[in-house]
């Protein structure tokens, strides 16, 4: 299954588990990390610039980019991490088999709703997918950090920063 193919959220969202069944793993580990008692000076945030659907795999790529640029400099405890969003939508797949002889086995496209394969959030325009709180000494840093992890969400994300 390719994102790409998952880009554009067309069509209802399925979140509700009432039409579909199973539910599959969600692939991020944390939503918070770092230091998550202290305040800090400066929060920088990673925000998306249009309506665009993102997986799960895609947004914990993106912490995980940015969380070990990040700790390289400051330290485990020298920043604050948190992703915003949480994937609801569930994207189903059709699957046929594409053999010789498939057309004995497949169903094809009679009843083809699908099975949950993945999970994805609906981002709105301007909406802050991710945020880093850092101090003044490592604003630059964290601003180099989500640049870095700019790369792995889908549309075009922009960075932005203010004082706390």
């Amino acid at each position: 299954m390719h994102g790409a193919c998952y880009r554009k959220g067309n069509g209802q969202p399925y979140a509700n588990t009432r039409h579909i069944k199973g539910k599959p793993q969600i692939k991020i580990a944390k939503f918070n990390s770092g230091n998550k008692k202290r305040q800090f000076e400066y929060c920088v945030q990673l925000k998306i610039n249009e309506k665009v659907q993102i997986r799960h795999m895609a947004l914990e790529s993106t912490r995980l980019a940015a969380n070990k640029t990040l700790e390289k400099t400051t330290g485990e405890t020298g920043y604050n991490s948190r992703l915003r969003v949480y994937p609801h939508v569930r994207l189903r797949e059709n699957k046929t088999i594409a053999a010789a002889g498939a057309d004995r086995l497949s169903e094809g496209m009679r009843r083809a709703f699908g099975k949950a394969n993945s999970l994805a959030v609906r981002a709105r325009q301007g909406q802050v997918i991710m945020e880093m709180n850092v101090d003044e000494e490592h604003l630059e840093a964290a601003k180099s950090a989500l640049r870095k992890a700019c790369v792995k969400l889908p549309g075009t994300p922009s960075i932005n920063f203010f004082k706390n």
